[in-house]
């Protein structure tokens, strides 16, 4: 593995910090319901933030996989929306610093990735890492958000339900972080909102207000979430409104809402079975499709 210093730039002069946490909210992995995005945005709109490390995004992006946006203006060109992955010293409601990476996902060099952040954790003294995930599942949207807590050591979400029992997923550049800090003796931990799959495409404020509590309370932080507070409430009745009107998707929902109780309550064991899967927010969008396409139109009748 080449050199991980290679890879990032820290500011010659850095804020005080005592011992902060390190958030990561990484564009490009399966962000159902824009929730990180929207926590991400919701800090930097309601804390101050200065850049403090930088890394080589040529090094890291694919250009060709996920093109950046040039703006043409009649006869030459504007701008060029560079790929930018960083750290943020961020200061919370309460002037606590933290720090918070953020920008694309790197495509390449995972390891060198993991390994350049483990060396700033060591030179910031960071106490805590925390990772923020979204990803479809099959909950409604008619109860509390959940979580899927994971960490290491286990101690860091022993507070926490647990909704999955082994399963497969496919991998990011974030979960393989926590996974190399805490092999490497770091507390490292991460957060998954459960976002209803039939709610995946949309924004969904509801779980970034889960989320950005979740972190409030894991790293001892005071970040105000009125704002998210507010638009989940109007995402809300516009949700009820539509499938009010949809009988296929309230039954969808009722069918659902029997499961997360059964859950909740004992009955069940996990949203998935044991040495499963976790499907792809493509397979569980088709299956959505499917599942309204065999439903009888207004008028019809359903086959035997």
């Amino acid at each position: 593995m080449l050199d991980p210093r290679g890879l990032f730039e820290v500011q010659a002069t850095l804020p005080e910090f005592r011992r902060p946490v390190l958030v990561h909210a990484l564009d490009g992995f399966v962000d159902a319901g824009r929730v990180t995005g929207l926590t991400r945005e919701h800090i930097f709109g309601t804390c101050q933030s200065e850049v403090i490390v930088t890394f080589d995004a040529d090094q890291l992006f694919d250009y060709r996989a996920r093109r950046p946006e040039m703006v043409f203006k009649t006869d030459h060109w504007e701008s060029f929306a560079e790929p930018r992955l960083a750290i943020h010293a961020v200061r919370d409601a309460a002037g606590t610093a933290f720090v918070l990476l953020s920008g694309p996902e790197p495509d390449t060099q995972w390891e060198r990735f993991a390994a350049a952040v483990e060396l700033i954790v060591r030179q910031l003294d960071v106490q805590l890492v925390i990772g923020l995930d979204s990803i479809p599942m099959g909950v409604p949207h008619t109860r509390p958000t959940s979580v899927i807590a994971h960490g290491s050591p286990r101690e860091l979400v022993s507070d926490y339900n647990a909704w999955l029992g082994t399963v497969q997923v496919p991998a990011s550049a974030g979960h393989l972080l926590e996974f190399r800090l805490g092999r490497a003796g770091f507390d490292s931990m991460g957060f998954a909102a459960n976002v209803p799959y039939y709610l995946a495409h949309l924004d969904y404020p509801e779980a970034a207000a889960k989320l950005l509590d979740c972190v409030a309370r894991a790293g001892n932080l005071q970040i105000p979430a009125d704002a998210l507070t507010e638009a989940a409430l109007s995402v809300r009745g516009e949700i009820d409104s539509q499938i009010a009107a949809a009988e296929e998707v309230a039954a969808l929902v009722r069918t659902l809402e029997v499961q997360y109780d059964a859950i909740v309550a004992g009955r069940g064991n996990s949203l998935l079975a044991d040495g499963a899967r976790l499907p792809s927010a493509d397979e569980i969008g088709a299956e959505f499709e499917q599942y309204l396409a065999r439903q009888p139109r207004p008028g019809e009748t359903q086959p035997d």
